[in-house]
């Protein structure tokens, strides 16, 4: 096993804090070293992960140069993107949405839980032959490193956890095919997308549905990174999506149980609007979530959540300071 300042792979970029200033980095195993405008051939990592095939091959030729690294342990690593757009994936793990529907998590509370996981288990069974992916948009203000505490809003108490593997948009994407669709991945990082549970649906008018910004988009709600990997560099078809509560393993699954893959979900989501560089596509969330096992997140609670290749992301969970 990594410690959590290890990336598991051949490089990566990350952002660090050096002081006030934020800085980028080229990442390999336990060490970083900062990379400038020479380096990525671009003005700032969007122009760059704009172009992101050409780049990454520079910033390779840099993993065995001498230089000035330094070990990770000595910076302090903040989210690797700055994505201007977040798109977030529904219901995108069959076993994820059975355990939800049968834990209640529904407009129809009539059903037992063995008839609610036989109509999701059918759902979905159905939505993967003929359906379509179900897409909303998450605040690009959320995004944080995970060297930021996880607030959670005294205003509810049933907090979870969603841990996805996300894509980060490389060149522009805007009505391309599934076939296409790989070709505008820059990379891959893990994003946690945190839900309050009881505010998913509407009690004061059930029609309206589900209301994804009161649930998903409290400050700090979706960490993100630490590392930014190459697309070459991961096989989004097959990683393994791991979560720990406070070492005790609650998610633990593969991306090769998705409904809808990653070149489905780019090429769904830029049929609407143009996908840009920097934007973050979640992918959906695997079994597992504090719903299922009756337990949401507490005060002092600490998740570290792993993706193949793509390091560990820590976050640790403090009561929402009073107004």
């Amino acid at each position: 096993m990594t410690s959590e300042r290890e990336l598991d792979n051949r490089f990566a970029l990350a952002r660090f804090r050096d002081g006030d200033r934020v800085s980028l980095g080229l990442v390999a195993g336990r060490r970083i070293r900062p990379v400038g405008h020479a380096e990525l051939g671009a003005d700032d990592l969007n122009a760059f992960l704009a172009d992101a095939s050409a780049g990454w091959e520079r910033l390779a030729a840099l993993v065995d140069a001498d230089g000035p690294w330094r070990p990770l342990d000595e910076v302090t690593l903040c989210a690797p993107v700055e994505p201007r757009q977040v798109l977030q994936t529904g219901a995108n793990y069959r076993q994820h949405v059975i355990e939800l529907v049968a834990a209640g998590l529904t407009q129809n509370t009539e059903r037992t839980p063995e008839e609610a996981r036989a109509f999701a288990a059918e759902m979905m069974d159905e939505r993967a032959a003929n359906g379509e992916p179900y897409f909303f948009i998450g605040l690009p203000a959320c995004v944080v490193g995970d060297d930021v505490p996880l607030a959670l809003p005294a205003y509810s108490e049933v907090h979870d956890w969603e841990l996805e593997l996300a894509v980060v948009i490389g060149r522009e994407a805007f009505r391309v095919s599934r076939e296409d669709a790989l070709d505008h991945v820059a990379g891959y990082t893990i994003v946690n997308d945190i839900t309050t549970r009881d505010l998913v649906f509407r009690k004061d008018m059930k029609e309206i549905g589900t209301d994804w910004y009161r649930s998903k988009n409290a400050p700090g709600f979706l960490p993100t990174g630490p590392f930014l990997v190459p697309s070459g560099l991961i096989d989004p078809s097959d990683v393994r999506v791991t979560l720990a509560l406070n070492g005790e393993i609650k998610q633990d699954s593969s991306s090769s149980d998705l409904l809808f893959d990653v070149p489905a979900l780019i090429s769904a989501a830029s049929q609407t609007m143009p996908l840009l560089p920097g934007d973050l596509l979640l992918t959906g969330s695997p079994a597992g979530n504090g719903q299922h096992w009756k337990r949401f997140l507490q005060d002092g609670d600490e998740m570290r959540g792993t993706i193949t290749g793509l390091g560990a992301q820590v976050v640790r969970c403090v009561a929402e300071a009073s107004a």
